[in-house]
């Protein structure tokens, strides 16, 4: 069930050809940055991870049956194993480790629709949800301070200016502009943000002028470079991270139903959300781009604009392929000032974490019961410090690990009646 007064498009209403492009274009510009920031930390091609971005989008779309608006970008979860992948095996060991990533959500997806999804209620309920979800949103909020503030390190003024501006237009925007301006206040603060940092000479325009407009990306289809052998190596490496990003996969799903009023657990199902990301990642990895993942980025543009179409997610999706070619366009966005990324997230990042707090809210979550305040306590706590378990080279860090703690405390405790 919707609430008509909250939506401005619900996930199966398609705007106006105008309205579509802009609202495309401000999920496209909102994931970008990071899009392409995963595939220049590791020595991959930012043109790839945009294109595998895109594709994995429309899997992923196609798969849950157009009931899901989640954007697919490059994982952050894989840097460490994929940079020393890099060193060792190469790009055909990440490309395996990729698609093996791929494949133990396939695996798990498949153990779902054998088993059913009655058990999620048991294990996610409001008390473990609200701070999870709280969670999700603050644990990014050092990289959107870090990006904001920091230029090669240091403290910079001008960078923090910028990034205040861009934030403050974005909250004007939204509060103020009406009827289709009102539906981009993000795209329009990134624009409004980059002819600051033009004036301010953070982008180098020159680059931009050189660039040539059409190029294809150097696609690595895998085992076409040096003939295929299995790199068990970096299957093993990758392969077990995946259950760390389905934690934060579940995470999503849960801040996404509760700004539709949905349950995507039950429809379109876990089995075909885990499906779905998974194939996104084996498209990733056959073509050469990182592991991928659904998006806090755009989750935060649709909690402030009430648009959830996934019509307008489709077209993001499409943009980012179209922008993997256009190489004039790549590398103006990708000359996109850090200032203006991280004064964006301190709205995106900081609107998915409230939406934890409504969880909390709606379900009158009572905080003086012991056993509440001890798991959201934890939760938390473990969470936006982003402490984390390490065994050899596995390492369980953030938001999976306070959400597993979460759910084994809600487990052992003791019911609230018997903690008055």
């Amino acid at each position: 069930m919707t609430k008509e007064n909250e939506i401005v498009l619900d996930v199966n209403d398609r705007p106006g050809w105008l309205s579509w492009i802009g609202l495309s274009l401000q999920h496209m510009f909102s994931m970008f940055g990071s899009t392409v920031i995963v595939p220049l930390l590791v020595g991959l091609s930012p043109s790839i991870a945009l294109f595998a971005s895109g594709i994995g989008t429309l899997l992923h779309i196609l798969i849950t049956r157009g009931k899901i608006p989640a954007y697919m970008g490059s994982s952050f979860a894989f840097v460490t194993p994929m940079l020393a992948l890099m060193k060792t095996t190469g790009i055909a060991g990440v490309q395996q480790g990729v698609i093996a990533v791929g494949l133990m959500y396939l695996i798990v997806a498949l153990l779902v629709w054998l088993l059913g999804t009655a058990w999620i209620d048991h294990l996610l309920p409001p008390v473990v949800v609200g701070p999870i979800v709280i969670v999700i949103g603050l644990s990014l909020a050092g990289s959107a301070a870090t990006d904001a503030m920091m230029k090669h390190g240091s403290y910079n003024l001008t960078y923090f200016l910028i990034a205040l501006a861009t934030l403050f237009l974005a909250i004007f925007f939204n509060m103020v502009l009406k009827g289709f301006l009102g539906m981009i206040p993000v795209l329009l603060a990134i624009v409004c943000g980059y002819l600051l940092s033009i004036g301010c000479g953070l982008v180098d325009l020159h680059a931009i002028a050189v660039a040539p407009w059409f190029k294809v990306p150097q696609f690595s289809f895998l085992g076409t470079e040096t003939g295929f052998h299995f790199e068990w190596n970096a299957i093993l490496v990758m392969a077990p991270i995946a259950f760390v990003t389905m934690t934060e996969h579940m995470g999503h799903l849960l801040v996404l139903g509760e700004l539709t009023h949905r349950n995507f657990f039950k429809h379109p199902g876990l089995n075909r959300t885990l499906a779905g990301d998974g194939a996104a990642s084996i498209a990733a990895g056959v073509v050469g781009g990182p592991a991928v993942t659904s998006y806090g980025e755009n989750i935060g543009v649709m909690a402030i604009t009430k648009i959830y179409s996934v019509y307008v997610i489709v077209g993001a999706a499409l943009f980012a392929i179209a922008f993997a070619f256009i190489n004039k366009l790549n590398v103006l966005i990708m000359q996109m000032p850090l200032p203006v990324i991280g004064g964006i997230s301190f709205l995106l990042f900081g609107t998915i974490a409230t939406s934890g707090i409504k969880v909390m809210v709606d379900d009158r979550l009572d905080l003086n019961e012991k056993r509440n305040l001890m798991i959201a306590s934890v939760i938390l706590v473990i969470g936006v410090g982003n402490a984390y378990l390490q065994i050899g080279a596995f390492q369980f860090t953030g938001v999976a690990l306070a959400t597993v703690i979460g759910i084994v405390l809600n487990l052992i405790l003791p019911p609230a009646s018997t903690t008055k």
